[in-house]
């Protein structure tokens, strides 16, 4: 695993992240605090003091710390794709199906089936290139048209000739391409959808940095994950100082369980994309979270959908109410993330949040303004990215509405967040 580059602090950023640690929760002094605290071992790849402030936060929560009280666990919930592992084991995973093909039809060959969301002209346009047979799966590994329809409704949220694939979705509880890798899951077991993904999973291990594979007729895809270690070391420290670790990730839960026991987190603390399931074999449905029904695709793992599936799974609050921001008491203490589908749950962590610095408008937007003084921003531990030259649209157009209008992002306030500059990074 390669070192990441050196990375520019910048004088303002020294002044913020100091505003930013007096606003955390007090950590006891260092002396008050019993010995044998678990300690962060791994330190490289770290910016500024942010390794430091999040072990005062373990100190101060953990069972060798104050704790939280109430009698119960300190949560700490982390996204997965680019937060926990460089890469997307969704993306992985959709191309080893397709390479081997594993993609069942659509029942009685309708398309739509697949997803409510898919529009007729994508549903048609999938239609024709993936003509009927008698195989229960798509010949996807051979019939290079039909694979390229597929990656581009699911990369690129467009048919092959560039139309838009899905419409009339909430913005901010579902993503429907993402959606439709779990839905594509049809047909089969999810303990065979755990042995494609642990297929994929030693692939893209095994794979060196920077590999790439061809999918469909030219298609160059990322070939390879690799974990940070400094995220597992993380997660393993927070464990050993008594935080109940969770994994919430908008890729299919099956996929998930099986990469999650390589950061140590137990498969039964893992919430991706839920699907129902038919005499053992999972659907083209999705399970629901407060106000949405199991069969609904609604309320996936994704931005606001993200806070009702920790609130229902995690918290244990059921119908409507998991979808509120909850009392400070019921809410996780520690959140990472990296990407806009992140940002609810990351606001609603009362400790510490760290976002690992993708160039995501909102969630860099509201990283940088770090209005209580909770945020704590890092470059990717790999591979990461330079400044961002321009500043980041908060004030106009850093937020998508539930219908897809972009405007201003706001503090919990009603206030509008200045526009940011990108502060940390590689260079």
């Amino acid at each position: 695993m390669s070192k990441s580059p050196a990375v520019r602090r910048l004088p303002v950023l020294a002044a913020a992240l100091s505003m930013a640690a007096a606003g955390l929760v007090a950590a006891q002094p260092a002396e008050a605090r019993p010995a044998r605290c678990p300690q962060l071992t791994v330190s490289a790849g770290w910016f500024g003091d942010n390794q430091d402030r999040i072990q005062d936060l373990i100190d101060t929560y953990g069972t060798c710390g104050a704790g939280t009280g109430h009698g119960k666990k300190p949560v700490a919930v982390f996204d997965w794709d680019n937060t926990v592992v460089k890469n997307d084991v969704g993306d992985a995973t959709m191309y080893w199906l397709l390479r081997n093909a594993k993609i069942q039809r659509p029942v009685r060959g309708d398309w739509h089936t697949t997803s409510r969301y898919l529009t007729d002209n994508a549903a048609a346009s999938l239609a024709a290139a993936c003509p009927s047979g008698r195989s229960t799966t798509l010949p996807t590994a051979t019939d290079t048209a039909c694979a390229d329809e597929i990656l581009a409704v699911y990369g690129e949220g467009t048919t092959g000739k560039g139309a838009p694939a899905f419409a009339g979705y909430d913005r901010r509880t579902i993503e429907p391409s993402y959606a439709w890798l779990a839905q594509l899951l049809h047909g089969w077991t999810p303990a065979q959808v755990k042995a494609f993904a642990s297929a994929a999973r030693a692939e893209n291990l095994k794979a060196p940095a920077d590999a790439v594979q061809t999918v469909g007729s030219n298609t160059k895809a990322t070939a390879w994950v690799r974990y940070y270690d400094q995220q597992r070391d993380l997660i393993r420290t927070l464990q050993k100082a008594g935080f109940d670790v969770w994994i919430t990730s908008a890729s299919p839960e099956p996929v998930v369980d099986v990469w999650a026991r390589g950061a140590g987190v137990d498969p039964d603390h893992a919430i991706g994309i839920r699907s129902t399931t038919e005499h053992g074999r999972i659907t083209s449905h999705l399970k629901g979270c407060g106000s949405a029904k199991d069969g609904a695709d609604s309320m996936i793992t994704y931005i606001d959908g993200k806070r009702c599936w920790i609130n229902q799974e995690i918290f244990g609050v059921r119908g409507a109410a998991a979808e509120k921001v909850q009392p400070a008491r019921d809410r996780q203490v520690f959140a990472a993330g990296d990407s806009d589908t992140d940002v609810s749950f990351l606001r609603d962590a009362t400790g510490l949040r760290l976002v690992l610095n993708r160039n995501k408008n909102e969630l860099m937007c509201r990283a940088y303004d770090d209005s209580d003084g909770r945020w704590i921003v890092n470059p990717m531990f790999i591979e990461p990215k330079g400044q961002k030259t321009a500043a980041y649209p908060c004030s106009t157009t850093g937020y998508t509405g539930h219908d897809g209008t972009p405007g201003p992002v706001r503090r919990a306030d009603g206030s509008v967040v200045p526009d940011q500059r990108d502060t940390v990074y590689a260079g």
